[in-house]
């Protein structure tokens, strides 16, 4: 090449790719003599085409991943394919297409685009979740936790989404609606398969506290998901009857202000309530209209609080009086018990309830320095002291709640308890693109976990799609029908499969020994890998995925499978790719297609662009002037180097020069800074910033200058932008005459010592206001800046005939000269 070639993108990225892939550069080296880095970002579903917000999560892991090699780590940096789910299942409803071969298309077309893009994956790690290889093992997972006592089955009322024709776990419900297509979710009664997560619902709240590298954001969502309540749990007899209400309160000091008792419209216990009362059609049109309503509208806080008598009463487990038994749409039967005690005194919920509705209210804590009005015109709901409560009057309510709780305990109608907003995680799906469930049913032995030497129980081909299956599985009788492994007799497979989130809460485990066919993963590369040192995905996987993987770690630990407890150290939770103010969706016409931006930029301008757009963890505001400027830096780049190759052997001149010794230290200060900003504190547009600035000074420095001095820099140049435009900078360390790869070279160290500022400049104010600058040698002392400041020409403009009454000095900054006269 001459040096008045263009710089042309498409040309040089096809190269290195190409070479890249031939020579197996970024493939994971087995070599112990280096410390190991284990950088992953979360791993996509294959929807057909990379968006800009793949670009920017996979460019980001990228540059970790590329400053850690040449920090000398081991890196693993590899990608796969979170590969089961509904939309392939609908491309098969509405195109005809079975959703292996949509899917599979759909990778190799993303694996394509992310290959463009120059990312150092290993791929020979590739991952895939619905290959058979893969999804054997997350059966094996499910066996775990069913030998373990954490899978079981039961009837519950599950969330429906009619339009996916499939249960979604609480975690998938979104302000009332699925998560995948928005329709709004109804409740059905179905038998279903769970996870008890519930059992280690402490563990992952508290052992957020150890998660340091973590967004405190992320963990407060998680301790909000998990919310675990200290209460009380009181129990109500029923008149006439002999089973009893169980309630849960964190409020036990407001026992005696009970007023009546409110079960969700599905409580078990409504039928036998109502079965000879004359509010039966009454209470059983109520649970009907329950029944359509969405969680959403039943709970919010503006919701209209509607409720029906049941006819029955409770009794009060410390006065014996009779309490009436409620439904409202505003109790939910898996949260909590499914049932409260309505205190409208001291609860501004039951407050509108009772007063809506004429129950009494009964006020039980006031303030310590006067009564409350009677009536009360709304809820008291500070502290103070109990009135109206029997032995407990006059008690400060703060020690009423352990007190009360005690005295229920000793007289069995209660205890201390807590009680956790988390469920057990509903895993059952009644679809087909996803891993079935290794259970079978035998009319003689009962459930029977399919053996592990049975694995993988394998997706038939041959199923119906059509719109409203309740379980295309159970359509193929050849699948359903098999023999018992533990008697041999005629049983039935389970016709469910597992939710998606099963095969992404291990996946990493399985990058660490992907070729392994006995074993999920090999024990000893996991410990060697693992915990992940960076983990970089999107905030909405909060309490879906981050949770589950948590949860599925501890469980392996427990198991004796690994030694850690949590998957992830360090979390990075990048901001969305806006247009125009709004998150980029077809719908709006805001799309910006990685393809098109790399078609006529390159993708090491895309790159650029997405670094240095905005910090990593904020939304970036999509700018096509933003991207041509990234391509203008990059051609200054490719022409400061091009014009300068045939002098960077040059032997060195007058190194102590001042031109020299300023360069020599903006290229040690560079270093500094993009070190800490692409390998520590991930703020990578600053990093970037500070390139230019470096590139700029290079162009500015006098040709007469050190030429020494001028090829370091640009050779240190071209190093530190190497992670972010990795294509433009191998061509270019090729074009120096430098040997070997630069993504293999030693990451650049600086020299404290070039640091070291020799003059300093202070700004003068003279009352206030900047009047000059002075340039003073950087060990000047105060007395020398002071008489400096103040024999300035233009300083004694302002001074000359006035009485200095105080000099100021800010060392290294500003010297502040106070007149008078």
């Amino acid at each position: 090449m001459t040096e008045q070639q263009p710089y042309m993108p498409a040309i040089i990225e096809r190269k290195w790719q190409e070479k890249w892939e031939r020579d197996g550069l970024y493939r994971t080296p087995d070599d112990e003599g280096r410390p190991h880095y284990y950088c992953l970002e979360m791993f996509p579903y294959p929807s057909g085409k990379l968006h800009m917000g793949h670009v920017r999560v996979y460019t980001i892991g990228d540059v970790v991943a590329r400053v850690k090699r040449m920090q000398g780590y081991n890196v693993l940096h590899p990608m796969g394919w979170d590969a089961f789910g509904m939309p392939a299942e609908n491309a098969a409803i509405q195109h005809g297409v079975h959703p292996r071969k949509w899917t599979y298309e759909n990778i190799d077309h993303m694996r394509q685009q992310q290959k463009r893009l120059g990312v150092s994956y290993d791929w020979d790690r590739e991952v895939t979740t619905c290959a058979p290889d893969y999804y054997k093992f997350t059966q094996w997972m499910f066996l775990l936790f069913y030998r373990r006592g954490l899978a079981y089955k039961k009837k519950a009322a599950v969330n429906w989404c009619p339009h996916c024709v499939t249960v979604l776990a609480n975690e998938q419900v979104e302000n009332g609606r699925c998560w995948r297509c928005g329709s709004e979710v109804t409740k059905r009664e179905l038998e279903q398969w769970f996870l008890r997560i519930t059992e280690y619902a402490d563990r992952l709240l508290e052992d957020l506290d150890t998660l340091t590298g973590w967004p405190e954001r992320v963990k407060v969502m998680q301790r909000n998901w998990i919310g675990r309540s200290t209460g009380a749990e009181v129990e109500f007899a029923i008149e006439g009857r002999p089973e009893t209400i169980r309630v849960f309160t964190t409020r036990p000091d407001t026992l005696f202000g009970v007023t009546y008792m409110v079960l969700a419209p599905e409580h078990p216990l409504v039928p036998a309530l109502i079965q000879d009362s004359p509010e039966r059609e009454t209470v059983e049109a109520f649970q009907a209209m329950m029944r359509s309503a969405s969680e959403v509208e039943r709970t919010a806080a503006d919701a209209e609080k509607l409720g029906v008598f049941t006819g029955a009463h409770a009794l009060h487990p410390l006065t014996g009086e009779r309490v009436p038994i409620w439904l409202a749409n505003y109790v939910l039967v898996d949260y909590g018990t499914g049932a409260v005690m309505g205190v409208p005194a001291h609860d501004e919920r039951d407050f509108a309830f009772a007063a809506k509705y004429g129950l009494p209210i009964r006020a039980v804590i006031r303030p310590e320095d006067r009564p409350l009005p009677d009536p009360l015109p709304n809820a008291y709901v500070e502290d103070g002291v109990l009135t109206n409560s029997g032995q407990w009057d006059g008690m400060n309510n703060r020690e009423a709640i352990q007190s009360i709780t005690a005295h229920l305990e000793r007289v069995g109608k209660g205890r201390f308890a807590t009680s956790y907003r988390i469920r057990d995680w509903l895993i059952s799906r009644q679809r087909y693109w996803g891993a079935p469930i290794p259970i079978v049913y035998c009319d003689h032995c009962g459930i029977v976990p399919v053996p592990e030497e049975q694995l993988p129980v394998l997706l038939p081909e041959d199923v119906s799609f059509e719109p409203g299956t309740v379980s295309p599985l159970a359509t193929n009788e050849a699948f359903v029908n098999t023999a018992c492994p533990r008697c041999g007799g005629p049983a039935r497979r389970e016709t469910d499969t597992m939710d998606t989130f099963m095969c992404s809460s291990w996946y990493y485990f399985r990058y660490t020994s992907p070729k392994e066919t006995t074993r999920p993963f090999d024990p000893e590369a996991v410990r060697k890998w693992l915990p992940v040192d960076d983990y970089i995905g999107g905030i909405e996987h909060a309490v879906l995925h981050l949770l589950y993987s948590r949860f599925f770690t501890k469980v392996l630990q427990d198991a004796g499978w690994v030694s850690f407890p949590e998957p992830f150290r360090h979390l990075l939770t990048q901001g969305m790719v806006i247009k125009e103010g709004a998150k980029m969706s077809k719908s709006k016409g805001n799309v910006v297609s990685p393809d098109d931006i790399i078609d006529r930029y390159g993708a090491d301008t895309a790159r650029l662009f997405i670094l240095f757009a905005a910090p990593p963890d904020r939304d970036l505001e999509w700018s096509d002037q933003g991207v041509e400027g990234c391509h203008r830096f990059l051609n200054r780049v490719w022409r400061l180097v091009m014009q300068n190759r045939d002098g960077l052997a040059a032997p060195a001149g007058d190194r102590n020069g001042a031109d020299a010794r300023a360069l020599r230290r903006k290229v040690n200060w560079t270093i500094k800074k993009v070190t800490e900003d692409f390998g520590e504190r991930y703020t990578f547009n600053t990093g970037i910033s500070a390139i230019m600035e470096l590139v700029n000074a290079i162009y500015a420095y006098p040709p007469e200058a050190d030429p020494a001095t001028k090829a370091e820099a640009i050779r240190t140049a071209v190093l530190l932008l190497a992670p972010a435009a990795p294509h433009i900078c191998e061509e270019l360390w090729e074009q120096m005459g430098e040997s070997g790869s630069v993504h293999e070279q030693s990451w650049p160290t600086y020299d404290p010592a070039e640091l070291a500022v020799e003059e300093v400049e202070y700004a003068v104010q003279v009352n206030g206001k900047v009047r000059d600058h002075i340039v003073v040698p950087a060990e000047a002392g105060e007395e020398e800046v002071r008489e400096t400041a103040l024999g300035a020409e233009k300083v004694r403009e302002w001074t000359g005939g006035k009485r200095v009454v105080k000099v100021i000095v800010v060392p290294q900054k500003l010297v502040n000269i106070v007149v008078k006269g």
